[in-house]
């Protein structure tokens, strides 16, 4: 037994030995093949013809370690959670957060396994643990939009009034980014950078679509798109489109009144199973025991939770009104 773990542990070294060699070697040849890109985009600059598009560079590593990320690009649904991320305003790569949801599924099937003795407990804890962390990027992610929505209509007013100044719209794009708070600030600050390092100005209009997709926001790309193709008043237009939003926005409070009765009922039947689990498990043990232990206790364990769900969404349809 002893020979056989020896083997075990000098075959996980050796294994991490020779990934940690090929990582490095991967990485100086990612490297070299990046400085003799842009040598060879240098070179070219002088042979580019006016009416060609200019790009700018950005950080799109999905992982530090160049094997992973080349494997990780493979994948979609990899870049697209790279992207929620981004949107949620955290600073983590997709690799370092795969990681961590893997990590806290591990742990969190590991506990309920210890203090349920059951397997089938215990995968359920590792999928729920693997999923908590995506649960708080995408509420991170629907926070800060609802941040960048409140700070929206402030922000084309001003660059209504710097327009009707007589500052251009790229200048305009500027001064918004000093004078707005954070998270828009941020946004207008790439959406100026952009344009100002080469790129066109509807592609860079395009792209804040790409990073904030919201209504608001497309409905002001949208407006500045057509205003620059046809002519017209844009500090009217803007105006325009700030009382719409704020207009928007009351409707919406006042939908929020109107369904807050659903919402207290959608919470109070969510968390009403829990509670009582627990509250049983402490005062009468034995009775909600075979819950866990027996298999018919299992198999009601699985419908309740099944039927939860499907109710969550049912009342979450029934009160999400869009406006």
């Amino acid at each position: 037994m002893s020979a056989v773990l020896i083997a075990f542990v000098i075959f996980i070294v050796v294994a991490l030995a020779t990934f940690a060699v090929a990582s490095l070697l991967d990485q100086r040849r990612a490297q070299a093949r990046l400085i003799k890109d842009r040598l060879a985009m240098a070179q070219k600059a002088p042979e580019r013809e006016p009416h060609e598009e200019l790009a700018l560079l950005r950080d799109e590593q999905l992982s530090n370690i160049p094997a992973i990320d080349t494997l990780l690009r493979r994948s979609a649904r990899v870049s697209a959670i790279q992207e929620a991320l981004t949107q949620a305003g955290m600073k983590i790569r997709a690799g370092n957060f795969l990681a961590l949801c893997a990590s806290c599924g591990v742990m969190c099937g590991m506990v309920a396994l210890l203090w349920a003795r059951n397997p089938a407990i215990g995968w359920a804890a590792l999928v729920i643990g693997a999923f908590v962390p995506y649960s708080f990027i995408s509420y991170r992610r629907q926070k800060r939009f609802e941040k960048i929505e409140e700070l929206f209509p402030e922000a084309i007013d001003t660059l209504a009034r710097a327009v009707r100044a007589g500052h251009a719209f790229t200048t305009a794009l500027e001064m918004i980014s000093a004078e707005i708070a954070e998270p828009l600030a941020g946004e207008f600050r790439k959406l100026y950078e952009e344009q100002k390092f080469g790129m066109p100005v509807r592609d860079a209009l395009m792209n804040l679509t790409e990073r904030v997709p919201l209504v608001d926001i497309k409905f002001f790309v949208t407006a500045v798109m057509l205003q620059r193709e046809t002519g017209g008043n844009l500090a009217e237009i803007l105006d325009n489109l700030s009382y719409v939003i704020r207009e928007r926005f009351k409707i919406q409070r006042q939908v929020r009144v109107h369904t807050a009765q659903g919402r207290l009922t959608m919470a109070l039947l969510m968390a009403m199973p829990p509670v009582v689990v627990v509250v049983l498990e402490l005062f009468s043990p034995d009775f909600v025991r075979p819950l866990f232990y027996d298999p018919i206790g299992h198999f009601l364990v699985v419908v309740s939770i099944a039927l939860q769900t499907i109710g969550y969404f049912v009342i979450r349809k029934i009160i999400k009104i869009q406006v």
